[in-house]
């Protein structure tokens, strides 16, 4: 039997009515793994070869974008130039593992202020990987792939009052030169006007820590940590004390890692989760949930893993 015109049409439109519609699914956000180090430029010496040969194999591993080093870049007394010979023989020639040959952004410890830490700026220019645009400097997220994430430097150093005053001449000098007020502001209002709901801070002093040689940095506790905890930091990355902690204050993951080379005793403390007097390094993994840890050692064994969540972080802080 033959449809009309007008029966023909009636039926398709139901038919069509009563299809499923698919849509495509929507591509989860990318994750970013990256490895971060410090404390650990000694012509490859006191395991910091070994680190080095670790973090090649993880990082190829997971698939690592990027290194962030928390400060003592070059041990004992920074570089003086751009040509300085430490560039090659506590860097380019220690650090060869093709996995690593991705952009380091680096941050200045009190030791880089022992020498001249502009080299280490100008460096930058003329390095393939050394990324250093700045004494301090924000990595946004769209620029590693990552929108969820953004990363923030601090040049810790000239906010601690002993290198000030203290009779060690070079890191007084260097430090003078610098703003602190300036800095801090910069740090308040970039935070402020950051969309990405991941934001992690970097630099060398930790703010607590249970080092032997250092331990908490008073001048952090009173002018950096209300900052982030303003504005919904999730973790701060250290260096300075030789070891490894991860140290959980309020919600505020402190996450700190200076044994790329010489390892000092550490203890526990209010806070404290995991330490160890072991040289090695941190394997992070950010997605738009969750930060994951790992501190690995210099013979690539896995020490500590720890998974944060970002709105478990964030309602410990508000509790």
């Amino acid at each position: 039997m033959l449809l009309s015109r007008r029966e023909a049409i009636i039926g398709a439109t139901a038919i069509a009515a009563t299809a499923v519609v698919r849509i495509p699914a929507r591509a989860a956000p990318p994750a970013v793994n990256f490895l971060v180090l410090g404390d650990w430029g000694r012509d490859g010496a006191s395991h910091q070869q070994d680190v080095a040969d670790a973090m090649g194999r993880s990082a190829k591993q997971i698939g690592s974008r990027f290194v962030v080093t928390v400060g003592d870049n070059f041990y004992d007394n920074g570089v003086q130039s751009a040509d300085d010979p430490q560039w090659q023989s506590s860097f380019e020639h220690v650090y060869t593992a093709p996995s690593l040959q991705t952009p380091w952004y680096a941050s200045l410890g009190n030791h880089d202020y022992r020498g001249n830490p502009q080299a280490q700026l100008e460096y930058a220019g003329s390095s393939k990987r050394w990324r250093l645009p700045s004494r301090y400097y924000k990595i946004a997220g769209v620029d590693i792939g990552a929108p969820h994430l953004d990363l923030f430097i601090l040049d810790t150093s000239p906010l601690v009052n002993k290198y000030r005053t203290e009779s060690d001449g070079p890191i007084r000098a260097n430090v003078l030169t610098q703003d602190t007020r300036t800095q801090l502001a910069w740090l308040d209002r970039e935070l402020a006007a950051s969309r990405a709901p991941w934001k992690l801070v970097a630099g060398h002093h930790p703010i607590f820590s249970g080092g032997s040689s250092h331990g908490n940095t008073p001048e952090m506790i009173a002018q950096v940590e209300p900052i982030l905890k303003r504005h919904g930091v999730q973790a701060y990355l250290a260096g300075h004390d030789h070891d490894l902690q991860f140290l959980d204050r309020d919600g505020l993951s402190l996450i700190q890692t200076g044994a790329g080379s010489e390892v000092r005793p550490v203890q526990a403390v209010e806070g404290t989760e995991y330490c160890n007097a072991r040289s090695g390094f941190t394997c992070l993994r950010s997605d738009p949930d969750m930060l994951s840890l790992e501190f690995v050692d210099y013979t690539g064994g896995s020490l500590f893993k720890r998974n944060i969540g970002r709105e478990i972080a964030r309602s410990r802080r508000a509790a």
